[in-house]
């Protein structure tokens, strides 16, 4: 169970902090919810803390292991498929399984797409929301300036793998 105060990240949302702890009647029966708190765009949400481990809701992953995410963003691999409803569901499943490289992929076969073909609305969007949820955690374990970690990431999305 998490406390208030605690950093979390939500696999849909991003990170963001947890602002408080209450209970709300809902439908007859009272429930314990976690006031999530998104300190990038200020977003509130209400998390059922029965459910929070299904949602996927944990700590933020540490400095060191955002550092070695960053570093290893050139060697990630990255395939798509040519039909679009599929490579679209292929990465919303990336994206809900709350795993940053996952994530990461999402944002480098967009990125990599986007300047060869071009992006649809439905993926220019889901590029934007990898984009957010990387960040935004990144922006609260390293407590950086979001401009200087995006500038960051779009340096590794777009730098080649050494070999």
């Amino acid at each position: 169970m998490f406390r208030i105060g605690d950093l979390v990240a939500h696999p849909m949302h991003g990170a963001g902090v947890i602002d408080a702890i209450v209970q709300e009647k809902v439908a007859g029966s009272t429930q314990e919810y976690y006031v999530f708190k998104m300190p990038v765009g200020g977003l509130l949400l209400k998390i059922p803390v029965a459910n929070s481990e299904t949602i996927g809701l944990r700590t933020i992953i540490t400095p060191e292991e955002a550092e070695a995410l960053i570093a290893g963003i050139p060697l990630l691999e990255v395939e798509s498929s040519a039909n679009w409803n599929k490579r679209y569901q292929e990465n919303l499943q990336r994206l809900k399984s709350g795993d940053l490289r996952e994530v990461s992929r999402v944002i480098k076969g967009l990125m990599i797409r986007d300047t060869r073909r071009g992006l649809s609305t439905g993926e220019r969007k889901m590029l934007q929301t990898a984009k957010r949820i990387l960040i935004s955690e990144i922006v609260l374990t390293e407590q950086a300036d979001y401009e200087n970690v995006e500038s960051r990431l779009d340096r590794a999305m777009t730098q080649e793998a050494a070999v």
